[in-house]
């Protein structure tokens, strides 16, 4: 069953750049890794918001991905920071 996530990160504007580049390469990093079928990022129209979206062919393969990312050495720091001006929200999805 297809799975997915939508992740949301309100970086302040003097971070901004480095969610983005952070973004990116773990994005690269989940497009490597076998079962996942797109791994894409935008910014808001506003700029205030870093999204990523993430389909993987199933949830076995969701967790492959992380664990892929957390190996290459990406901390995936879900916890709300400094850098931050909320709460990230993140969405997974399951395909009906």
């Amino acid at each position: 069953m297809k799975v997915g996530m939508i992740a949301s990160h309100y970086p302040h504007p003097s971070h901004r750049e480095e969610f983005i580049s952070r973004v990116h390469r773990v994005g690269e990093e989940f497009r490597r890794t076998p079962g996942c079928l797109s791994a894409d990022y935008w910014v808001s129209a506003d700029g205030d918001a870093v999204i990523s979206i993430v389909q993987w062919e199933s949830e076995e393969a969701s967790a492959a991905s992380f664990a892929a990312v957390q190996a290459a050495g990406f901390a995936l720091d879900l916890a709300y920071g400094e850098r931050e001006s909320r709460p990230r929200e993140i969405v997974r999805l399951v395909a009906p």
